[in-house]
């Protein structure tokens, strides 16, 4: 959103904030039909069934054939979660499904050893369905078509990609579905209004204020000569240091060299590592950063 502010002037803070939330919002929704689309590829299985069923000279394979990747009571759990479908229905996830699609992800997994395996399984436990759940889900996402499908919808996919990635591995593991297991992943406001908004507008308001503080540390380097990416990144480190209290030094230091590697050029994360290592004992010793709780400043 910062980066959108300083390419395009005529925005204000009011504009940004609110596509800032509505980011937010498409992230939990990303979550969801994620989750949906897990649910209906397993029960293509059903499909698999009826046609194996009415072959005419049936192999030994098909008449052994259960579609339990999807009766199971793991992914029931999730199937007959009525939380879970209020969420779809309120937020016309299932407007995104695409039959074709996910019987096509279903088809390419059956060929995989992994399911072949589960197939021939006599005793099934938990463990086992959680198993073959994780593999489905990584053979999706490691599917061209996949990270196709999701940016059409979700513009955003490359940016949340691993945090969704994250959730549903959590999602699996967690099974079977509690009530409202989808609210541990709806984010907070503790997240995103009072770290995320308060990040974003102090950014805005207090720009001269945190240019000012950069620009000695520069040294050699002219300030338009620093890349936009990193200008707002040194920005929202400084005022993460100083706004933040509870925030150890070293985590806001590592994340922005993090962040720095996924969005800004290759050699970034050494010249963000060094100004902001040299920004942060220049604060610290004019007693800038004050910190709560012990050790937050190493």
């Amino acid at each position: 959103m910062l980066y959108t502010m300083s390419r395009d002037k005529d925005l204000s803070l009011h504009q940004v904030l609110n596509h800032y939330r509505k980011n937010i919002k498409k992230s939990f929704d990303l979550y969801l039909f994620n989750v949906l689309q897990m649910t209906e590829v397993a029960k293509c299985s059903h499909k698999d069934a009826d046609k194996r069923a009415s072959k005419h000279l049936p192999s030994a394979e098909d008449k052994t054939f259960t579609p339990k990747i999807y009766d199971n009571e793991l992914m029931q759990s999730i199937v007959n979660n009525k939380c879970f479908w209020d969420l779809i229905k309120s937020r016309k996830i299932n407007d995104l499904q695409e039959d074709d699609t996910n019987l096509k992800y279903y088809v390419d997994f059956a060929e995989s050893d992994e399911y072949k395996a589960y197939l021939t399984q006599t005793e099934d436990t938990d463990q086992h369905h959680k198993d073959i759940f994780l593999q489905l889900y990584r053979f999706c996402y490691s599917n061209e078509a996949f990270d196709d499908e999701m940016e059409s919808s979700f513009p955003a996919w490359l940016d949340d990609k691993s945090l969704i990635m994250g959730s549903m591995k959590k999602t699996i593991k967690g099974l079977p579905a509690t009530e409202d297991f989808c609210e541990a992943y709806r984010p907070t406001d503790e997240t995103t209004v009072e770290f995320g908004e308060v990040l974003l507008e102090k950014v805005v308001n207090e720009n001269d204020e945190l240019l000012a503080i950069i620009e000695p540390a520069l040294k050699n380097w002219d300030v338009d000569r620093v890349a936009i990416i990193d200008m707002i990144l040194l920005k929202m480190a400084i005022c993460e240091l100083i706004s933040f209290p509870s925030i150890p030094t070293k985590v806001t230091l590592n994340e922005f060299v993090e962040i720095s590697k996924l969005y800004s050029t290759d050699k970034s994360k050494d010249f963000i590592n060094g100004i902001l290592d040299r920004l942060m004992k220049q604060l610290d010793k004019d007693g800038k950063i004050q910190k709560e709780g012990r050790g937050l400043k190493g």
